[in-house]
């Protein structure tokens, strides 16, 4: 039986009566009822770094700010593949290309089509795509080349969004979802926590997600980057990343919970808390601008928290 998603003041409610492990079990209980033991795993390569005409404040790659990060108009397709077949090997599920920008030019959708074109020969992996605001027929490029998922950010709630960017809408990035479900993707969408909101904001971004359509919601923890203007921001305490997660199992029970970046700053045993606490999947292997995890280790760490992995045939 389909487990029916808690309203946003129900989850607060929870929060307020459970301690931190009982309110795990139940997120916990939702999670194996809703996908049993099986952990998704995915892990992006940045394939366009830095450039960006946008002013999010959480970003290394703004032009506007001095962060030092690396710039490049496409990753090196040799690289890339090696990476895609590092992973195929150890059986990751999904393989995403992210860029950075507002949006991949219209020039440069077939030479990404290629790629993916490339890649869906080399093996078993699920491709995915995070390019940026498009068009429908540009998305119907990526599909038509392999790319089964679309990934586009909500970033926060829509009550803190336009305090942390003003270059680009709301409407923008839900019209780009609707476009991708629209040619037959399935979206994954979700955000940053850490940059000042509230619980009930955090809440707010998964539920808005859910409405949009997300099959994935990836939750990242905001890595503080030198020179943006959350590069002071105080970190969250881990119990409350742990408690977060969890409720948002409740407000999204049909949603994959991804952890997604962030996650390498975390003690041990926080990580296993949130993998017996509602999430049911995990970027592995190398991130966009910080510091990922080893996708031997993290396996290993799954297979002793109880998940299964299946490696592509």
């Amino acid at each position: 039986m389909k487990i029916q998603p808690l309203s946003i003041a129900e989850a607060l409610d929870l929060n307020d009566r459970l301690t931190l492990d009982e309110l795990c079990d139940m997120a916990d209980r939702v999670r194996r009822e809703s996908f049993g033991n099986h952990i998704h795993t995915c892990s992006i390569v940045n394939a366009r770094s830095g450039r960006c005409s946008e002013d999010c404040h959480w970003c290394a790659q703004s032009a506007r700010y001095h962060t030092g990060c690396k710039e490049y108009q496409i990753a090196d397709p040799e690289e890339v593949n090696r990476v895609y077949d590092e992973c195929a090997s150890r059986g990751v599920e999904r393989f995403s290309l992210v860029t950075s920008g507002r949006r991949v030019t219209a020039q440069q959708i077939p030479e990404f089509c290629k790629l993916f074109s490339d890649l869906a020969q080399r093996g078993n992996m699920k491709l995915c795509a995070s390019m940026g605001l498009l068009e429908k027929s540009e998305l119907q490029a990526l599909k038509d080349a392999g790319v089964s998922r679309y990934h586009c950010n909500l970033e926060a709630a829509e009550s803190l969004f336009t305090k942390l960017c003003t270059t680009h809408t709301r409407a923008d990035k839900l019209a780009t979802i609707k476009a991708a479900i629209e040619v037959g993707m399935d979206v994954c969408v979700g955000g940053i926590i850490g940059m000042g909101e509230t619980m009930r904001q955090r809440l707010e971004l998964v539920e808005e997600a859910r409405q949009a359509g997300a099959r994935s919601i990836p939750v990242n923890i905001l890595c503080p980057i030198a020179g943006t203007p959350l590069a002071n921001q105080e970190p969250l305490p881990e119990k409350e990343i742990i408690r977060s997660l969890a409720l948002m199992r409740m407000v999204a029970p049909d949603c994959d919970i991804f952890f997604a970046g962030g996650r390498a700053r975390l003690s041990s045993d926080a990580v296993s808390r949130m993998l017996r606490g509602g999430v049911d999947g995990a970027m592995i292997g190398t991130l966009l601008t910080t510091i990922g995890n080893d996708i031997d280790a993290d396996f290993e760490l799954f297979r002793s928290l109880g998940y299964s992995i299946n490696k592509p045939e």
